[in-house]
């Protein structure tokens, strides 16, 4: 080994780790800490309004434009952090935890209320939970790094946003017969559909990251 990379190696050893504190008021991690703050809200509105909106039909339509809003800038932080090259370990920790709050509090909220299957939410808790805390466990190991989200994950995430708000919204208030419209059927199967959709894209996708994680490297060394 040459001194020049004993010496590149020595200043790197000797350069110390960014705290998770450092940039904490970055603008972006600013931006990460106002969603998960829109999340709560819209996760206590969503309560408040009962069932498919039944205690409350307007907290109901409320808690679903909230969702829709978050949903529609959970990027937005990100996309400030790499353009002002502002990424720091805070906002890499919040981040996911904004979006996975929102996804995974208002499919939790939707079991409760049976308006969801609890084994479409235990299925997507599972691997979301999972994948989160097994990147940090990758991005903690010497020389690990996070593997970047495939297509199928991005798809997932777009599908399971549309699915939510499509069932978030209490379109059935809009329908004053007596009996169930055609179209108002057609719409909760479409709804339903797109999060079964979601579904297979998140399992699909959790076995990408996986391969792509431990798989993956070991063909390479090969």
């Amino acid at each position: 080994m040459s001194s020049e990379s004993t010496d590149k190696q020595a200043e790197v050893e000797a350069k110390p780790k960014a705290s998770i504190f450092d940039g904490w008021n970055a603008p972006p991690n600013l931006v990460t800490y106002s969603r998960i703050v829109l999340v709560i809200i819209f996760l206590v509105l969503d309560v408040m309004a009962g069932e498919w909106g039944a205690n409350n039909l307007t907290l109901r339509w409320v808690a679903a434009v909230l969702f829709i809003i978050a949903a529609s800038t959970d990027k937005i932080d990100g996309w400030m952090a790499r353009k002002y090259n502002q990424v720091t370990e805070m906002g890499k920790l919040m981040d996911p935890i904004a979006d996975k709050l929102l996804t995974c509090g208002a499919m939790i909220v939707c079991s409760v209320f049976g308006e969801l299957g609890w084994w479409v939410t235990i299925l997507f808790l599972i691997r979301e939970i999972g994948i989160t805390v097994m990147r940090f466990f990758v991005m903690e190991r010497p020389g690990g790094k996070v593997i970047a989200a495939a297509w199928p994950g991005k798809l997932k995430t777009v599908f399971q946003c549309v699915g939510l708000s499509m069932l978030l919204l209490p379109m059935w208030s809009l329908e004053n017969s007596a009996t169930t419209p055609l179209w108002l059927t057609a719409y909760y199967f479409l709804t339903y559909t797109i999060i079964y959709v979601a579904l297979v894209l998140c399992l699909y996708s959790g076995g990408v990251y996986l391969y792509n994680t431990f798989v993956a490297p070991k063909k390479a060394d090969k």
